[in-house]
């Protein structure tokens, strides 16, 4: 079972092409790498479901890279994305850790190839709940979408809510589960993304 997931997750990852803040709000070990299998679903125009795969390195103390791409249904089709995150305050007693993630991202919507860039702001804190480790998150990503086929671009804002935790299935507490919900607030999308990641090296 564990070899099966493995390689569903590889093979997930290097097929499909991002959607999510991904997993920057666990807390990972530096020179730590993750490669997640992401299924994706947005609600709102041009919406599908659909799957990307993930890779999410600390590479010091303070910053996260990550990479990916993924495929999907409507009008959404595919992506690959590139992105890292510096954390700014880290999470120490009462004070939740803030961060800001910038991402670049191509993308094909609606028929047109896009260049996206992105800057979010994090906020995330570790709490206990049912004696389960879990850090929820929110972000509001600012992008800029440029479209080189007809000389435009737009700005886009949305918001994004979710948490990520060991997974608290028996057998399976090294792998790391997210959730993450996204409302639209300009010219951008609603959906929904879910994610298992497996530490690897």
């Amino acid at each position: 079972m564990k070899i099966l997931l493995i390689l569903s997750t590889i093979c997930f990852s290097l097929a499909s092409f991002g959607y999510g803040v991904g997993q920057i709000s666990y807390p990972l070990l530096v020179n730590s790498k993750l490669v997640s299998t992401e299924f994706t679903g947005i609600v709102s125009n041009g919406g599908g479901i659909g799957l990307q795969g993930r890779y999410t390195q600390k590479i010091n103390k303070y910053t996260y890279f990550d990479a990916g791409a993924g495929i999907s249904g409507g009008d959404r089709s595919n992506r690959f994305f590139l992105g890292a995150d510096y954390e700014i305050i880290p999470d120490y007693e009462n004070q939740p850790k803030i961060s800001v993630k910038t991402n670049y991202e191509n993308a094909n919507e609606f028929g047109n190839r896009k260049h996206v860039l992105s800057f979010a702001p994090v906020v995330s804190k570790g709490l206990i709940v049912s004696e389960k480790e879990i850090y929820p998150f929110f972000s509001m990503p600012l992008s800029l979408n440029l479209d080189y086929a007809h000389n435009t671009y737009i700005t886009s804002i949305s918001a994004s809510a979710g948490f990520s935790m060991k997974l608290p299935v028996e057998g399976y507490q090294h792998l790391t589960g997210s959730f993450e919900g996204a409302i639209g607030l300009n010219d951008s999308y609603s959906g929904v993304l879910i994610s298992i990641a497996y530490p690897i090296l």
